[in-house]
């Protein structure tokens, strides 16, 4: 059961529209990165988690991320409203579609389910899900950046603060099942090639480090000469 209270989860205001910043913005309301893939990975991830705790925390920050959207879908909202049909707005995709949010992004491209990342295993679920909070905190520095005023910014750094913090939400509970940096997870065993490190790109200096490195990984220099 959902109930909607009309008032957003943090205060949502600008100083002057700006139809082509809203055209931005449009990445996190339909893009590949926003808000409405978050929630609706989330939400369906938290069907597949027999983890009564983290199947608790995947809705909570489902259901938080469908406030961000209505913060990103208010922010369009505003951004177009109540402006005068300059070259600025006839510049933008609301031209046509008229104003306030669409399921597009940026570049009017429809939103697809296929961004939506769920697998069924909630190792694979968790990873995948900081994965989409780095590419949304990405994109909200660079909206931060543009944004044209510093109302607007406030909001946007609101949510990239809350992107940080789901990250973290998610590492620990990943520490949690003790795989944090555990690489191995699902039943099938991994062969005996699963410590080996090939050297496959020669060109200049060959660069070591921990990833290939013992005790970890047997580095192979030269893989050819191992066939």
């Amino acid at each position: 059961m959902f109930f909607h209270k009309k008032e957003t989860i943090q205060p949502v205001k600008i100083a002057d529209p700006n139809p082509r910043f809203a055209q931005l913005l449009l990445e996190q309301f339909g893009g590949a990165t926003g808000e409405l893939t978050a929630a609706l990975q989330y939400w369906t991830q938290s069907f597949h988690c027999e983890n009564p705790g983290i199947r608790d925390m995947l809705q909570d920050i489902a259901l938080e991320e469908f406030s961000h959207l209505e913060m990103v879908g208010r922010l369009i909202e505003s951004h177009t409203k109540n402006i005068d049909q300059t070259e600025a707005y006839k510049s933008t995709l609301f031209a046509v579609r008229g104003v306030g949010p669409h399921l597009l992004d940026s570049q009017g491209q429809a939103w697809s389910a296929s961004y939506v990342n769920e697998g069924g295993d909630v190792v694979r679920d968790l990873r995948a899900d900081i994965a989409a909070e780095a590419g949304a905190r990405q994109t909200y520095e660079a909206l931060i950046k543009l944004a044209p005023d510093e109302e607007t910014k406030q909001v946007l750094v609101h949510l990239l603060t809350r992107e940080v913090s789901h990250t973290q939400m998610f590492m620990k509970a990943l520490d949690s099942l003790g795989k944090l940096t555990e690489p191995f997870f699902g039943s099938i065993q991994p062969d005996s090639t699963v410590d080996i490190y090939y050297n496959l790109s020669t060109n200049g200096k060959d660069e070591r480090g921990p990833w290939n490195s013992e005790p970890t990984f047997r580095y192979i220099a030269d893989p050819l000469a191992e066939k």
